[in-house]
């Protein structure tokens, strides 16, 4: 064979292999994000209170990792800043746990992972919790068309609840409307004062079936109280019990409906935050009473969704990820019916609005398969900030200019190609802009004076130190996960090189430039 022919064919041998080892087919993407699911509340993550078999069984078949967190150990927060890439604590208004009538907190044109995808030819939708607001300032029209909103943002098609399960309105929005809405029974909805004539909990306490410790006056729907006043809307009102499996269908519809090209599906589950009512095929099935079964519920949830994969033989093509918005809680507002006496983010100190690390370090399960190993572990650092970065560079679309700073992509760790994360420091917060914060890097962790625990049944740690500490402090979490050893002042040179680190991150809080 003539050296030139040789050269050919070892050019096209060559083409062949790159492109073999070139980026694969765009996989559908989803994002499954339970709500309140602490580091402990999986069986593959070492419960002990209740059973995940589905999501064990996505662990058995990709990666669990065991050092990922949540932008911010509050819901409003970490969601805002999944999808924009950005810590919410620099961002404008609504950092905070937002109430069910505030306005949108994304303002159209910010590049988020929805958009980015869209911008890949993806069709994307949301389903499920949503909590950063709709509408513009003064809030949404719920009687007419809503927007902005999700539609605004990146996605396609969106079936959500405006906040939570707690808040009012208690009705489900697929696109642009209410469902179910009948003009003729408006909703008034108000979070400054009491509208209408629908029973709160202050004045017919008998008519509550779930007992609420909120402390303050609630309205009344389906017999448990929700912070806010709504009238209006009988017929648009969902049932509690049959939330998860509405979110379910919905989600799945979606999968079905955009089989033959690629989508991104932000799969919110209203799972397990309060008020928990299980539908009572659930109710009993774990040894720890409603919160248990609440995680069964989530975990059947999952089962649906594996099958549905299964079924339509997306599963090999489908990279999907599931992971809490933030810690575990007890007895949030609500009581929570049945035994308690379990740390749903053990062996970590803290819980959900706190910034040790049960607050914000939370299960996260990845699988691919062909691309992320089966039955593995991954102690590599990230947050789901990073996640639009990381769609970015799976899919090959490029982020606009001053758009998704802080999100970094860590494909290479989540592939576990590397067991080292791109990501080298993280900043965790509970809401709002004026902290406190906690700063880590590396093994070290730095939590401002006034550090909180969070909420519920949030308890000093097992040597009982103050819940509170006045004054800053650190931790080597190589060799104390569970926070108890306070390093500050026998690591005066650390403290100050981590404090003064924390500061140049957060320079002024400065928003980033509007797109």
């Amino acid at each position: 064979m003539r050296l030139s022919a040789l050269l050919a064919t070892a050019c096209i041998a060559f083409a062949i292999a790159i492109e073999s080892h070139a980026a694969p087919a765009r996989p559908n993407i989803i994002f499954l994000l339970a709500d309140d699911i602490g580091y402990a509340d999986l069986s593959c993550y070492g419960a002990q209170h209740a059973k995940t078999p589905n999501l064990d069984r996505l662990a058995a078949q990709g990666c669990r990792f065991t050092d990922a967190h949540s932008p911010a150990s509050t819901c409003t927060p970490t969601r805002r800043a999944f999808l924009t890439g950005v810590y919410s604590w620099r961002q404008p208004a609504g950092s905070s746990i937002a109430p069910g009538d505030a306005p949108l907190s994304i303002p159209p044109g910010t590049s988020t992972a929805a958009s980015l995808m869209k911008s890949a030819g993806y069709r994307t939708g949301v389903v499920g919790k949503w909590h950063l607001g709709l509408g513009p300032d003064g809030g949404p029209d719920w009687n007419g068309e809503i927007k902005p909103s999700p539609l605004d943002v990146g996605f396609d098609y969106m079936f959500i609840m405006a906040a939570t399960g707690d808040r009012v309105p208690t009705v489900y929005i697929e696109n642009r409307r209410v469902v179910n809405l009948d003009p003729k029974d408006p909703i008034t909805v108000s979070y400054k004062a009491k509208v209408g004539t629908d029973p709160t909990g202050a004045e017919n306490p008998e008519l509550l079936k779930l007992k609420h410790t909120h402390g303050h006056d609630m309205t009344i729907v389906n017999g448990v109280g929700r912070i806010g006043w709504m009238t209006g809307g009988k017929a648009a009102r969902w049932k509690d019990e049959d939330m998860a499996d509405t979110f379910t269908g919905k989600a799945l519809k979606f999968i079905e409906d955009n089989k033959s090209e690629p989508f991104f599906l932000y799969f919110a589950t209203h799972n397990i935050h309060v008020p928990r009512v299980p539908n009572p095929r659930f109710k009993g099935t774990s040894p720890v009473g409603t919160r248990g079964d609440s995680i069964h519920e989530l975990d059947d949830t999952a089962g649906k969704l594996l099958a549905k994969l299964d079924e339509l033989k997306l599963t090999d093509n489908t990279l999907l990820i599931f992971t809490s918005d933030n810690g575990g809680v007890m007895d949030d507002g609500y009581e929570d019916v049945g035994k308690t006496n379990y740390h749903p983010n053990a062996p970590l100190r803290g819980y959900k609005g706190g910034i040790y690390e049960g607050g914000h370090r939370v299960p996260l399960i990845a699988r691919w398969p062909g691309h992320i190993a089966p039955g593995t572990e991954s102690g590599a650092l990230m947050a789901h900030l990073d996640m639009p970065a990381t769609f970015a560079a799976l899919v090959g679309v490029p982020i606009p200019a001053g758009q998704c700073t802080d999100s970094i992509n860590v494909l290479p760790a989540l592939l576990g190609q590397t067991k080292q994360s791109a990501r080298t420091t993280f900043v965790a917060h509970n809401g709002g802009t004026k902290g406190p914060f906690a700063l880590r890097v590396g093994d070290w962790k730095y939590l401002d004076g006034n550090a909180n625990a969070g909420y519920g049944k949030a308890k000093p740690n097992p040597k009982g130190e103050m819940r509170n500490p006045p004054t800053p402090q650190l931790f080597n979490l190589a060799t104390d996960l569970s926070e108890t050893k306070n390093l500050a002042a026998e690591q005066p040179q650390k403290l100050a090189e981590l404090t003064a680190l924390l500061g140049k991150i957060r320079g002024t809080n400065a928003v980033p430039a509007k797109p």
